[in-house]
């Protein structure tokens, strides 16, 4: 069974090296670099370590110390507590789908692109992964500028002094804060460089000082007694604002001065602010909740750890929120919370509390989200979902730290942090991580739609609803915060998705699509009621037999631009008795033949069988191929005659050239490469080769399928076709279709508009139809006896030519007289012979060849089989004598009709 973990390229290691530890910290799984497999550390860590500490860690970023007051200056108590819970509410229904997802299965690094990718496939994975990777990087440099903002809140020199005093004597401005924030992402940088480990090893040790400086928020409001404040800002021109404030204590004006919104001036970025901006802001509190599913490969028991730990860690983060939103808007006047961020430190019983506290979570946030960028870009490079530019990223260090991914996210960071303000990126961030936690929810709605049966997730508190929900809330809440930033990520996604589409990255994890197609696929097949076909929506539903595809490869693509968008199967018969065989050796056969229909870009199903004779195993795949109404109507067998088969293995790049052969390499091929396609397939048979088949069996074949109400074609030398490719430009405007709709072996008939003549025409017009024929002129021969006294044949050509104009058939008609054709088949008084002599047939194959010898394809009408198996070889010997040295020929018989002349 193919390995999860199976990258799209083959590239030597099968699974990340380093799992996501702490928001995406290293863990101990580790490369093997002579297998090629990863080795994976003990599962050791609980559901306190390995999960609620890194969620609330997450969850505890600038924000909590930074922005509390923002948000309910701002927005006021009531609206600052529908933000929270409508911020909760979203990620709680996605929580319900991370829960459901991670408990069905072990999730690896790379958190959210791990998911998605495996359950809705590469496409949406690696654009989705893709957008959660710049979610980060734009999180790590918001974190890095809170971080800048606290520090110069405290060292920052005093815009109204000329003279920086004490500890205030760091410059501010704009360049500097960038200057600042790079020294920042620097030190971030070193440490994720050195490893990950060390974060991962503090991170409970951050988690204490944070909860520490929170409890000394919390006894601040009780113990502290009201004290008034004066903060300056610098102004516009220069100038400096001055404003007078104050935290008052408990007070039930100050609550009630609180409780409504007064969105004003943001003075950091000098913007109004509104409900959208606000809780843009918020919202970026909310997004560490995939720190516990990312720790999946380290848990001891991941199906109890992670819906517990995600959801205790979210409550507890919320009771939290909540608790400061109303302690600060019980306390502190509007204006401290809307013009000081900081002011936590103003009112704490010791200042540096805080300070300690805004640095560890500011910090430890910015290095999180490095971890986790670079974790989630080294899983996308490992699966060569964008080729080249994300190539480097796989690179790891001996022990397993992808050091070249965190150059790449610092790089990304490095360019954030000119933004310069934390709120002018907060909105963003929050688009890009809605947008993920959209995708999550899709991922498990698609399970839950697929119904497929390995989808068995232990956590049940989820339904289709849930994720439904969770989906319209996060697209609805992105185009609130700023439609701008939302529409432009959701056209990103597209681009992704359609480039990703298009490079037709396959992979072995499984697709979600493939579920869904299966589910609809077997609905309308049910719906497709044989009893209610009608002859004006007929089309070819064609069955290839094929002995072996070196020398039949132009006869297959040939017959896919027959098909006119109807079933396609290439059929084979294995020569075999199943009872002498220790197992069946048709099954490992199919994907040889899958891969053959990949390199020749073709649109066929594959149908193989084992039986003692080709002709019964024929009859068993005219019987039991397709289902419902997709069954095959037609029957096309290559042409028997002596002439050697050529080697299209030998001729065409797709099979032969070295060079494709090696940018091929690496692609997922199902465990078929280019040698083991060739391989399998024996070398063509040499004209004292013994035949698989006798005549009267391949005789006997044609027999069976007119018997069974299938239309036979039989196709001869087909080898001589070129343009057929997927990658020819042919269309068709230098080639002729020439049409023979008369039985030329059985001269008494005159027949055109037989079932069989209108059924020839119906194929060369669905050819006409194709996309390498569609320019093809098309030519229709009628025989006629001129030297005769009956001038009937004139009134025929014009009967033919209005029933050509009711079947709006394009096509140019040609006279061609044939009696010197016809005076080999009469006797000296004459009548006709019963038997068709050789000179008649080689003058039939003569007139043939002088008027259809430049065609690209010729129509032919193809005689009834003869009823005694006697004669078979006689038949083909005729059929021989007639296509003899004609080019790409096919003989047709129809027995189903096929034309409609109303609407």
């Amino acid at each position: 069974m193919s390995n999860e973990r199976t990258p799209l390229i083959t590239s030597g290691v099968c699974g990340l090296s380093v799992a996501t530890v702490a928001c995406g910290a290293a863990s101990d799984t580790t490369p093997d670099s002579g297998s090629g497999t990863p080795t994976k550390g003990p599962r050791k860590l609980n559901t306190f370590f390995g999960v609620m500490v890194p969620t609330i860690l997450s969850m505890f970023s600038i924000v909590l110390f930074l922005r509390t007051g923002f948000v309910v200056g701002h927005a006021g108590l009531l609206q600052g507590l529908l933000m929270v819970i409508v911020a909760y509410t979203i990620i709680s229904l996605t929580i319900l789908s991370i829960c459901a997802i991670s408990t069905n299965g072990a999730i690896q690094g790379g958190g959210a692109y791990y998911m998605i990718s495996r359950s809705l496939g590469p496409e949406f994975g690696g654009s989705i992964g893709l957008m959660f990777f710049l979610a980060k990087v734009f999180a790590c440099g918001e974190y890095v500028l809170g971080l800048v903002e606290a520090i110069l809140d405290v060292f920052g020199s005093d815009p109204e002094s000329s003279v920086s005093e004490g500890v205030r004597v760091l410059p501010q401005g704009y360049w500097y804060t960038v200057l600042y924030s790079s020294v920042i992402l620097l030190l971030c940088l070193l440490v994720c460089l050195v490893g990950a480990h060390i974060y991962s090893r503090t991170a409970f040790v951050i988690l204490l000082v944070v909860t520490v400086s929170l409890l000394t928020i919390f006894i601040s409001f009780v113990a502290v007694k009201p004290r008034d404040f004066i903060i300056t800002h610098q102004g516009p021109g220069n100038q400096t604002l001055r404003y007078n404030t104050s935290y008052t204590g408990f007070s039930a004006s100050t609550l009630r001065n609180n409780l409504g919104s007064g969105y004003s001036l943001d003075y950091s970025t000098n913007s109004v602010m509104s409900f959208a901006t606000v809780f843009a802001v918020m919202f970026t509190s909310c997004t560490g909740i995939m720190a516990g599913a990312n720790m999946s490969g380290e848990l001891k028991t991941p199906s109890v750890s992670i819906p517990k730990g995600t959801i205790v860690a979210v409550i507890y983060t919320f009771t939290v929120y909540v608790l400061l939103f109303i302690l600060v808007s019980a306390t502190c006047d509007r204006t401290l919370l809307i013009q000081d961020y900081g002011f936590f430190q103003k009112i704490n019983i010791w200042s540096p509390f805080v300070t300690i506290g805004i640095y560890c979570a500011s910090l430890s946030a910015a290095m999180c989200a490095m971890i986790g960028a670079s974790r989630i870009l080294h899983a996308l490079a490992l699966d060569h979902l964008f080729g080249l530019p994300l190539a480097p990223a796989a690179i790891t260090s001996s022990s397993g730290n992808p050091w070249v991914a965190v150059l790449y996210t610092w790089g990304l960071a490095q360019c954030v942090v000119f933004a310069g303000q934390l709120n002018a990126v907060a909105g963003l961030v929050t688009v890009f991580y809605l947008l993920a936690y959209a995708a999550v929810d899709l991922a498990c709605l698609a399970l839950e739609w697929a119904s497929a049966p390995n989808f068995r997730p232990t956590f049940q508190l989820f339904s289709w609803h849930t994720c439904l929900l969770g989906i319209l809330s996060c697209l609805v809440m992105m185009f609130v915060i700023n439609p701008v930033y939302s529409s432009g990520s959701i056209v990103l996604l597209l681009l992704l998705l359609l480039f990703l589409h298009y490079r037709s990255a396959t992979s072995s994890w499984g697709y979600i699509s493939q579920a869904l197609i299966f589910h609809q696929v077997r609905k309308y097949l049910l719906m497709l009621d044989v009893r209610k076909d009608h002859v004006k929506f007929w089309r070819p539903q064609v069955l290839l037999m094929v002995a072996n595809p070196r020398s039949s490869c132009q006869l297959i693509l040939f017959v896919n631009q027959l098909k006119k968008g109807g079933l396609y199967v290439l059929g084979h018969v294995q020569l075999g008795d199943l009872d002498a065989l220790p197992s069946d050796p048709v099954q490992q056969q199919y994907n040889f033949w899958l891969s053959l229909v990949d390199k020749l870009g073709v649109k066929a199903f594959v149908d193989l069988t084992l039986s003692p004779s080709v002709r019964q195993g024929t009859q068993h795949l005219l019987r039991i191929t397709g289902l419902g109404g997709m069954k095959p109507n037609t029957l096309i067998l290559g042409f028997y005659d002596s002439c050697t088969p050529e080697d299209f293995f030998l001729q065409d790049t797709a099979f032969c050239d070295s060079s494709i052969e090696q940018s091929s390499e690496g692609e997922y091929n199902f465990g078929v490469d280019l040698p083991s396609l060739q391989a399998h397939f024996p070398p063509v048979r040499h004209v004292e080769s013994p035949r698989w088949l006798s005549p009267e069996e391949y005789v006997g074949i044609i027999s069976d399928a007119l018997k069974m109400n299938k239309n036979v074609c039989l196709g001869r030398y087909f080898f001589q076709l070129e343009g057929e490719g997927k990658d020819s430009k042919v269309d068709g405007s230098e080639r002729t279709i020439d049409v023979w709709p008369l039985n030329l072996l059985q001269p008494s008939s005159s027949d055109y508009e037989d079932v069989c003549s209108l059924f020839l025409l119906q194929m060369a017009c669905v050819l006409n139809m194709s996309s390498k024929w569609r320019h093809a002129k098309m030519r229709i021969f009628l025989n006629v006896e001129t030297e005769s006294n009956d001038q009937g044949w004139v009134v025929n050509e014009e009967t033919f030519r209005e029933l050509l104009r009711k079947l709006r058939i394009r096509a140019s008609i040609k006279i061609v007289p044939w009696d010197s054709v016809l005076q080999h088949h009469t006797k000296p008084n004459g009548e006709p012979t019963q038997a068709l002599s050789e000179d008649f047939l080689s003058a039939v194959n003569c007139m043939l060849m002088e008027h259809s010898s430049q065609a690209a394809v010729r129509f032919l009408y193809l005689p009834r089989p003869p009823a005694h198996h006697s004669q078979a070889q006689q038949y083909i010997t005729q059929l021989e004598a007639v296509t003899n040295s004609l080019g790409p020929t096919l003989l047709i018989h129809g027995v189903t009709p096929v034309t409609y002349t109303d609407l």
